[in-house]
């Protein structure tokens, strides 16, 4: 009989492999390829159209906030010019204090019938991947980054039943690369995506510990992988963002397959390993292949799951745009409570915040163009 531990060892053996090229390219010969690298820039812009809707007869002010890419230029993203049309009274463009999550901030008079909005963001982007082989002279953190990413969350404690699970999780592992795999190695080998979660997920990592089940999407699975490693001593991010392109490497469950990405969030994670700087990561995407690829309910050692899985420790495909690594966002004018995360556009009637997972009652919408250079 198999335990669940040889099981686990035999996932980090397997992800180790695909890591060392030689070795990935031997074991994937025969079979699907998932291995971003950084190549051409390519241009995007997102236009979300907003038009939150009063109750009938009501009344009352009305305000939205739209996220807007703001994540610092990196070798994988450059964030461009953000534009709008409206008939707010007001529109700004608000930072959270934290993070520096930026957001447009409208505002409409009290007896605007048609409260309406056109916000167009543009960011350049390309494949990522980190060489694991050997540590090279990648910039540290500065103390209050390294604190800001170890620190815990509303909704990713680092101690109790998360510090627990982490410890066994790195238990004999030889340093903070080995962490760091075996922390996606487990998430992989012991989550699942449940298709029934709405949108990307709570993210409420706690409750998902204590009470067992362990299935979700993007947002509950890839922030475990943070909570996790920030329980470890690892500092680590959820990034939050769209995918706004099909996936080039063939998988349709990694990809903005229309120009219609009103429903293509996708939350990634990073963690910080010292000798190579933030480390791309997505185990809730090798789950979401595993779900989701035709011809659907894959096995981890499918082919397609197990190229994803290597790739996904180290790489990211260019496909996708971010939008910021905040946690606890206070929304600017707003007495409601703060937001776990900010990746949906939000709106008030009245002081009462609307569903930001029912696009079609708020209403809004979002679409992704490509733009030749």
């Amino acid at each position: 009989m198999t335990s669940r531990r040889d099981v686990l060892r035999a996932g980090v053996a397997l992800s180790a492999a695909l890591a060392t090229p030689a070795l990935a390219g031997r074991a994937l010969a025969a079979g699907p390829v998932f291995a971003p690298a950084p190549g051409d820039w390519r241009r995007f812009t997102l236009t979300t159209r907003i038009a939150p809707k009063r109750p009938a007869g009501g009344a009352g002010s009305i305000q939205a906030w739209v996220p807007l890419p703001s994540v610092e230029e990196a070798a994988w993203i450059r964030p461009g010019d953000t534009r709008w049309t409206t008939n707010a009274a007001s529109a700004t463009i608000e930072r959270d204090a934290d993070y520096g999550a930026a957001m447009l901030h409208l505002v409409w008079a009290d007896d605007e019938a048609a409260p309406k909005a056109e916000v167009i963001s543009s960011a350049a982007l390309r494949d990522r991947a980190v060489a694991l082989a050997a540590p090279g002279a990648a910039q540290p953190l500065t103390d209050a980054q390294r604190q800001l990413y170890l620190r815990p969350t509303a909704l990713i404690p680092t101690d109790g039943i998360v510090k627990e699970t982490a410890d066994r999780i790195t238990a004999g592992a030889d340093g903070d690369l080995a962490k760091a795999r075996a922390i996606y190695e487990w998430v992989v080998l012991n989550t699942f995506r449940d298709a029934a979660v709405r949108g990307c997920g709570l993210g409420d990592i706690a409750v998902m510990l204590e009470t067992g089940y362990l299935g979700g999407k993007c947002a509950d699975l890839n922030a475990l992988y943070v909570g996790l490693a920030r329980a470890s001593g690892l500092p680590a991010r959820d990034v939050y963002g769209l995918r706004v392109a099909p996936s080039r490497f063939g998988y349709k469950s990694l990809g903005a397959n229309s120009p219609t990405v009103t429903k293509a969030q996708h939350c990634r994670a990073e963690v910080h390993l010292a000798g190579f700087g933030w480390v791309p990561v997505d185990p809730a995407d090798v789950r979401k292949v595993a779900l989701e690829e035709p011809p659907g309910g894959l096995a981890l050692d499918d082919p397609k799951v197990a190229a994803a899985r290597g790739g996904l420790f180290g790489a990211w495909e260019g496909n996708w745009i971010a939008y910021n690594d905040a946690h606890d966002v206070a929304l600017p004018g707003s007495t409601g409570p703060a937001l776990g995360f900010l990746m949906y556009p939000q709106a008030e009637v009245a002081g009462v915040r609307l569903d930001c997972l029912d696009a079609d009652t708020f209403a809004y919408s979002l679409d992704a163009a490509e733009i030749s250079v």
